[in-house]
């Protein structure tokens, strides 16, 4: 049996505990528990997404803000059911309910904010810098930008499909799934050539 308070001492990662993905505004707001059906899965699942993408950008980055984290099913479909800017439970990009499918229909996601990034995009830098940052040095699935301090949600499954849209100008699809990116690599390493160098551990 899980207590809450020993599933949030779980650690995923080297650097993130599931505590740090449990809080919910909308929970909290309209009193909803955010409780996994199934926290083996939801801690397996949520394990891979850390050790995978999140640790990696904090070890490169500083500290990573999580806006948004795991989300029940119960809790993402009310928030659903009343706009509140969560996807369908069954809509194939929902990533924010780790306690779902098996083997390759694994997900696990996140809504983040680099504060690094966020200082030097709030004086103007683009957001594809970052963008191109990401696609080279993780091994992502989907990403999603927004224009509040160029929040992204960054997702991870067993097979990537490497796709990165963004709600920022210019909108649209960046990076097409399956398909190179249209800008070449020596010019996605120029912009940004500033970054701090990546220090990431790859897991084996």
């Amino acid at each position: 049996m899980w207590s809450l308070e020993t599933l949030g001492r779980v650690r995923l990662s080297r650097h993130f505990f599931m505590r740090d993905f449990l809080y919910s505004e909308i929970g909290s707001f309209h009193e909803k528990q955010n409780i996994p059906d199934d926290p083996d899965l939801a801690i397996e699942t949520g394990r891979a997404f850390c050790e995978t993408l999140m640790d990696p950008l904090e070890e490169t980055f500083g500290r990573i803000a999580v806006r948004s984290g795991y989300r029940s099913a119960a809790l993402n479909r009310f928030g659903n059911e009343n706009r509140l800017n969560c996807a369908r439970n069954d809509h194939p990009l929902e990533c924010h309910i780790w306690d779902r499918g098996r083997g390759e229909a694994r997900i696990a996601g996140a809504s983040v904010v680099i504060p690094w990034f966020a200082d030097r995009y709030a004086q103007g830098r683009d957001w594809r810098d970052l963008a191109w940052w990401l696609h080279d040095h993780l091994d992502y699935s989907e990403i999603w930008f927004f224009p509040k301090l160029c929040a992204f949600n960054l997702v991870w499954r067993p097979v990537p499909l490497r796709r990165i849209d963004s709600y920022i100008a210019p909108r649209g699809r960046l990076v097409v799934a399956g398909e190179e990116p249209p800008v070449p690599v020596y010019d996605r390493q120029a912009a940004y050539a500033d970054f701090p160098p990546f220090r990431g551990i790859r897991y084996p």
